[in-house]
Order: C-alpha cells, then sequence, then structure tokens
C-alpha cells in the first residue's frame, strides 16, 4: 500500500490522541443517515439500500488475459473452477449502466484476495478458490481477479455513478491446506475441532469443515508472522513495505501483534488505498464479537481518513459500514443472536446490519403481513439499525423460488420488503439455480445468464420489471427506509413515507391491480389536486376526491410527486 506511509503520519496529525482510546461504537439512532442533499435530491440511506451481490468470478469476463494463474489446471467439479469474471468485467458494467438502470446503489462482490494455488476435495467435487473465501495472502490481489489497479478503477467509476462499493472480508479462516499451500503456524490457526453449533465455544473456537483453518481470534498473544508469508513477500519484492507498514499501525494502535489485528491492518488497508464504503463480514459468529468492534473501529478511521485525503473524491458524510452474515439470523430476533448458552447483539459490535435469513420464508405470506411486519421490527426492536434482505444467495441451498416460476412477485417482495435489499445477480433474470451435475452450493453459481437477457423475450421481460422496480426503489428512500402504511385492501395500495431533516420522501404503491382502468385511494396521504406520476407506466394523474385513476396494462402502479 504505497500511501499508507503518508495516510499514517496524516492519522497520527489527525487523531492521535482519540486512536488510542477506545472509541464509541456506532450511535443506536440514524446516524447512518447523511445530510439533506440540496434541493430534491434524494440522500443516499443504507437503510434503504439497493445492494447488488455477485460473485466475481461468475459475472463478467472484462479481461480473458487473466483467467489462468498459478497453474490452476486441475480438472475440477461441475461449477468448482475459476471461469474468468473478473473486477474489469465489473467496472464493464458499472460503464455500461447495467446497475444504474437496476436502481442499484451499492454492490459487494465475493472477495478478490490471493486464493490458494491449489485445489481440494472436500466431497463435492475438486474445487479452486474460485469464490474468493479461501484467502492465501490478505495483503494481495488474486491475478484471476484482476490487479490493485483494476480495483482502484472500479472504486472510482462506481462513485461517479453514485454506487458505493462493499468489500467482501474473511476474517474467521485461511483457504484449505494443499500440496501447494502448506497449513499456517500453530499459533496463528487451529484445525480442529469442526464446529458443532450447539453452544458459543463450540460455534467460536472451531473450525467450520474439515481442512479450513481457523484463526485464532481470542488471543492477545503476539506472534509472528509466518515463514512461508514472509518469504512470498520477499519473492515478490515487497517485504520491506509490507515489514515498515505493519511497524506503523502497531505502533499507532498499540494492538498487541495478535492474529486478528494482523489481518484487521491488512484488510483496512484496502479502505486506505481505495476509499471502500463498507465491508460485508463473513462468518460473523464464528469469531469472538470484540473483534468485529475492532474491525469497525480501525474500518472507520481507515475511511475518515482516506477522505481526509480525497476530498475532491467524496461522495458525502455517510460513515463506514458494515454488515455481517451471521448465519441464520432472522429479523424475528431482534437485536439478539441465541448461541443456545449465551446472546450476543452483534449491533452493538461494530454492524449497523446484519443479513437477514428470514424474508425468504416470510415471502409466502401475502404483501401486507411481510410489509407490516417489517416495518414494525424496523422502527421499534431494531430502531436505528437495520437489516439486509435476500431472497436467493450464494450459499442459501433452500432460496424462494428455486426454480424461478415467479420472478414477479420475487422482485416485489424483494424491493418493496422494508429494510435494504440484496440482488442476487441473475435475480433480475431468472438465472437457473438448478444446474445439472452441480452438487451443494456450486449449483447457485452458475455464470451470469447474459446470452438469456440477449435472446430471450420471457428473460428481458422479467428485467425491464426488476429496473422499473429498481429504480423507483433507488430514487425513493421511503420504500426501504421509510414508514408503512396500508391505505386499501382492496385493490392493496399503501404509502411510505421517509423524512430526514428538511428532506421528506412521500410514494404510494398499488400491487395486484386490475389490469386496464382502476382506481386508488390516496385519501389521507395526498391531497386533491396533488400531481402524481406512474413511473411504472410513465403516466401523470391529478387526486380527485381522495383518488387517482389509472387506465394501464399493468397490474402495479408506483406513484411519486411530481416536481
Amino acid at each position: 500500500m504505497k500511501n499508507l506511509l503518508l495516510i499514517s503520519l496524516l492519522g497520527l496529525l489527525i487523531s492521535s490522541c482519540k486512536v488510542e482510546k477506545k472509541e464509541p461504537l456506532p450511535k443506536k439512532n440514524n446516524e447512518m443517515d447523511n445530510v439533506t442533499p440540496e434541493g430534491n435530491e434524494a440522500p443516499f440511506v443504507w437503510d434503504g439500500a439497493n445492494i447488488y451481490f455477485l460473485l466475481t468470478d461468475r459475472f463478467n469476463n472484462g479481461d480473458p488475459n487473466n483467467d489462468l494463474n498459478f497453474e490452476r489446471t486441475d480438472d475440477t467439479g461441475v461449477l468448482r473452477g475459476f471461469m474468468g469474471g473478473d473486477i474489469k468485467g465489473i467496472t464493464q458494467k458499472i460503464n455500461e449502466g447495467y446497475f444504474s438502470d437496476l436502481g442499484i446503489n451499492a454492490i459487494w462482490f465475493t472477495p478478490v484476495v490471493e486464493q490458494i494455488h491449489g485445489s481440494t476435495d472436500e466431497g463435492t467435487g475438486n474445487t479452486y478458490g474460485y469464490h474468493g473465501y479461501w484467502t492465501k495472502d490478505w495483503t494481495a490481489l488474486d491475478p484471476n481477479f484482476g490487479t490493485k489497479a483494476d480495483l482502484k478503477e472500479l472504486v472510482a467509476t462506481a462513485h461517479e455513478k453514485g454506487i458505493r462499493i462493499l468489500l467482501d472480508v474473511v476474517l474467521n479462516h485461511t483457504g484449505p491446506v494443499t500440496e501447494k499451500d502448506p497449513v499456517w503456524p500453530s499459533d496463528w490457526v487451529i484445525t480442529g475441532p469442526k464446529c458443532e453449533f450447539t453452544t458459543y465455544e463450540n460455534t467460536t473456537s472451531c473450525t467450520l469443515v474439515e481442512n479450513l483453518p481457523d484463526i485464532i481470534t481470542d488471543t492477545e498473544k503476539a506472534v509472528e508472522l509466518p515463514d512461508a508469508l514472509l518469504a512470498k513477500w520477499k519473492e515478490e519484492g515487497r517485504l520491506s513495505e509490507e515489514l515498515e507498514e505493519l511497524q506503523l499501525f502497531f505502533d499507532r494502535t498499540a494492538y498487541p501483534r495478535a492474529p486478528r489485528f494482523y489481518i484487521i491492518k491488512w484488510l483496512t488497508d484496502y479502505i486506505h488505498e481505495f476509499g471502500i464504503d463498507g465491508f460485508r463480514v463473513d462468518t460473523v459468529k464464528h469469531v469472538n464479537e470484540n473483534a468485529w468492534a475492532e474491525l469497525y473501529k480501525e474500518a472507520s478511521f481507515a475511511f475518515q481518513t482516506w477522505k481526509k485525503l480525497h476530498p475532491k473524491e467524496v461522495l458525502d458524510d455517510t460513515p463506514f459500514f458494515m454488515m455481517g452474515e451471521v448465519y441464520n439470523y432472522g429479523i424475528s430476533s431482534g437485536r439478539d443472536f441465541d448461541f443456545g448458552d449465551k446472546k450476543v447483539d452483534y449491533f452493538d459490535h461494530g454492524f449497523h446490519s446484519l443479513i437477514n435469513f428470514e424474508l425468504k420464508n416470510d415471502a409466502k405470506n401475502d404483501y401486507e403481513r411481510i410489509f407490516s411486519k417489517y416495518n414494525k421490527l424496523l422502527h421499534t426492536q431494531l430502531k436505528g439499525k437495520g437489516v439486509v434482505n435476500y431472497l436467493a444467495s450464494h450459499d442459501d441451498g433452500e432460496p424462494y423460488d428455486k426454480q424461478r416460476k415467479d420472478s414477479i412477485r420475487a422482485a416485489n417482495v424483494l424491493l418493496l420488503t422494508p429494510g435494504a435489499s440484496q440482488v442476487y445477480y441473475g435475480d433480475e433474470s431468472a438465472r437457473s439455480l438448478t444446474i445439472k451435475g452441480a452438487k451443494g452450493d456450486a449449483t447457485l453459481r452458475s455464470f451470469m445468464n447474459w446470452e438469456e437477457i440477449d435472446s430471450s423475450a420471457v428473460t428481458q421481460n422479467i428485467l425491464a420489471h426488476w429496473r422499473k422496480l429498481g429504480k423507483f426503489r433507488g430514487q425513493h428512500p421511503a420504500i426501504g427506509a421509510g414508514k408503512h402504511r396500508r391505505l386499501s385492501k382492496n385493490p392493496y395500495v399503501f404509502s411510505r413515507t421517509y423524512s430526514q431533516n428538511e428532506y421528506i420522501d412521500k410514494v404510494v404503491v398499488g400491487l395486484d391491480l386490475p389490469k386496464g382502468p382502476k382506481k386508488l385511494t390516496v385519501k389521507g396521504f395526498f391531497g386533491d389536486g396533488t400531481e402524481l406520476r406512474d413511473t411504472y407506466s410513465d403516466t401523470t394523474v391529478m387526486v380527485e376526491k381522495g383518488s387517482v385513476y389509472l387506465d394501464t396494462p399493468y397490474d402495479i402502479a408506483l406513484l411519486e410527486l411530481v416536481e
């Protein structure tokens, strides 16, 4: 990280007193909201974000020249080898407007740090680290994914489009041990026992699966850097630089040289260097929770330092964002995750949001039951915090609508449910989740179905619906972060309202409407004479006697004020 020396010196001048003390964690109010924008421009609000999640290797191949590295030529199981997707491929789609057309305002992609060089077979087919969760070196990017110059360009390009970048980070484990990838030293990792998931201890002090060494994160004992890592850095010509940066980090923070602090330093370097807006944190419940508070503290410091160094590149004053994957956490649990013998409030340890594993089941209910439930929980138990909803993901073998039979309803549920939304790549194009011959979670990870988007009218119609709904959501923080109220049961019409300082956002949505002529009540929400636009049909209407009248071929209406 070539700018870290300058950054660290600046940081010492800015806040040397602060960083030696325990800094407070994020406030339990809406401090995640940025200042009110000028005019009528909608503010960015993480609680209502529309996040696109993709596997870097499976989305778009922007540079075929980097498809093979480290002699990764072993035969693999179906969908268990590298397929060419990379950072440049993401940037290419940002430039093409693909994400903007979907109303996406944040992109989360799987880890891009250097992966193990070898392959391993854990019972589901020979596999390489194509998914990014098998780290070999946190300080380097994997050439299959691209270079640091590529990552810098991606972040800058996204920011130009008003899109935030979430880096997927792993602190819990290294990659598996292979002939090319020796195990880390015993004072860095444990290789057993395997997690049982019945108590706090046998969930945190264990290995997730066989041959996935677990970083020792509950110690303050200083350890030396692994010889293999030192030799690697020396061969690559960056040993002195890495050691100097570590010295600066530990001098500034006064942390012991325990394993987790090395990794925290390496992870937050990407914020210092590129201005990453947030972290999606992997395997949260498998690490003692104080480590996440420490990660958030250093990430926030890095983000603020980057902003001071790059004032012209700053989007706004939104703080650094951290969302966590606490596997099987559901919104109904409120702030606590229950291990059976212990409850942990991860929101109080650096996380503003947790991924919500509950919506895929709630999605089977009627719209009002879903929306009113989430509205209540988010504005009571979770007030000031948030959840990230999803219906399909890279490792959930039981997603909603696995056969992709109802992608329209899936869009309605995901994009209109209160909370942040996570669109899994291909949700918007009905990418198949059932691939012949693929075992385990590999079936969820096929390459993005660009050919179907280009050639199939059915796919194009599905995508058009996701785009209209996504853009409406992206332009109106009221959808995800606002308060919900049903206006009419039949036909089903509801309102959402969001206010922040002087900014107020009010919208009305109708679902399961009759096609053709229809009447939507807005009484008590929009006054008579108010001019509204149905963005779905691009029709302008006037409120008359507490209602609006539309004549469109659609069963949905998305009403906003005409400025």
